[in-house]
């Protein structure tokens, strides 16, 4: 089957790993091309989608998951999305026992609170840090403000401690192809003390700064038991995954589980095979 590789209409033609993967796939004998996941032309039947860099479904993740159950082939399948996309699901890592950052959840009318330490104040559908902010203790009423924005919103909150060790060591994020680790990047501080990044604006994510990582035995257990955990709740190996970790004092813990459209680096695989391994994960599925 042909091969649609879904983005938005910011990026037409697909994200910066667009060039690698494209030729890629076309050293694997998959037809492939780019398409706008919301463009009424686009003829999605007899074709597998892969979701690539839909990074404008926050503003409307109904309408997103709508046309996602619409689709004949999904990759990843619709229910991964689904889950995946509201961050609540690290409620479910943790029951599971995954080391996961503790997380609070405020549905719109819960009350921040009281604030004892730096936190990390994030919706729960978001994507690319478009409206997390960042607050130390003297700042409560600023993040109970942005709490009451981001509800009046209709927003769910997530409320998270600010891991300071993020800032000598960065994010970890780790690339997963058909359950396997591929390759890992660093990516580097995103929020400054006392930042606060807007929900809406043009911009559908911040500039990261991103360097080739080597995965810790740690990062790669931790890793692991979260991909481990989607392939027992769903049934079947995810295509791509992305493991978010951060440093904590008892390890490295999941801030995100990227199982719907996350930038996977594939530039930045120091083994140069992840582009090609992907494109071979894709065609076994297509």
């Amino acid at each position: 089957m042909p091969v649609l590789l879904a983005t938005c209409a910011a990026f037409p033609s697909g994200d910066e790993d667009a060039d690698v993967l494209d030729a890629a796939l076309t050293r694997a004998g998959v037809e492939a091309r780019w398409a706008t996941w919301d463009d009424p032309s686009v003829d999605w039947t007899g074709a597998t989608t892969v979701l690539r860099s839909t990074w404008d479904y926050t503003h409307d993740r109904d309408r997103f998951l709508g046309w996602a159950r619409a689709l004949p082939t999904l990759l990843n399948p619709v229910e991964i999305v689904e889950w995946s996309t509201d961050k609540t699901y690290l409620a479910d890592l943790a029951a599971a026992g995954i080391p996961t950052v503790p997380t609070t959840v405020l549905r719109p009318g819960d009350e921040m609170p009281a604030l004892d330490t730096e936190i990390v104040v994030k919706p729960s559908v978001g994507a690319g840090s478009r409206g997390v902010g960042r607050f130390p203790p003297g700042r409560a009423d600023a993040a109970r403000q942005h709490v009451a924005a981001l509800h009046a919103a209709g927003r769910t909150v997530l409320v998270q401690p600010y891991l300071a060790g993020v800032e000598a060591s960065g994010e970890a994020a780790l690339m997963y192809v058909d359950g396997e680790f591929s390759h890992a990047v660093t990516k580097g501080p995103m929020i400054p003390a006392g930042t606060t990044h807007p929900v809406h604006g043009d911009a559908l994510y911040l500039e990261e700064n991103i360097e080739a990582r080597d995965a810790s035995s740690a990062e790669l257990a931790v890793g692991e038991a979260a991909v481990t955990y989607v392939r027992d709740r769903f049934g079947s190996e995810p295509l791509y995954a992305r493991v978010d970790l951060l440093p904590s004092p008892h390890g490295p813990v999941v801030v995100e589980l990227e199982l719907a459209e996350p930038s996977l680096f594939l530039h930045h695989d120091r083994a140069g095979r992840a582009a090609d391994r992907f494109a071979a994960a894709v065609r076994a599925r297509s």
